[in-house]
């Protein structure tokens, strides 16, 4: 079993910056894929970016966060963090990260065995 927690999430103005942690627990964790996803209200929950626990690459991101925002992991903290710079309006969403035992880069939320809470990101135009 594995346990995530994710915080970080506020109101920021369009522009601004803001860095998510995704707090991990659990025998595995660290043998897993952590991925971040984000849902906004009446849409699908889609893909923001991932990355290999273990070995701390390769990663992987969604188009339109490219150039943008960043994945990381300390591995004595057990958190992965997600560092968004640049935000629009649009990346307005709940935060989710979650946990992948397949060891690939998946971007499909239906792969991901074990979820976190999510946290609330609003950003201001």
């Amino acid at each position: 079993q594995v346990q995530l927690v994710e915080s970080g999430g506020r109101l920021v103005q369009a522009g601004g910056s803001l860095r998510l942690s995704c707090v991990g627990s659990g025998d595995t964790f660290r043998r897993y894929i952590i991925g971040w996803f984000r849902q906004a209200p009446g849409k699908e929950r889609e893909f923001v970016a991932a990355i290999h626990w273990s070995a701390g690459s390769p990663t992987r991101f969604t188009d339109s966060v490219k150039g943008r925002f960043t994945i990381s992991r300390d591995n004595t903290k057990n958190t992965v963090y997600l560092q968004m710079n640049s935000l629009k309006p649009e990346d307005t969403a709940v935060y989710y990260c979650a946990a992948d035992r397949t060891l690939a880069l998946h971007t499909t939320p239906s792969t991901y065995d074990y979820w976190g809470q999510g946290t609330q990101v609003t950003v201001s135009s």
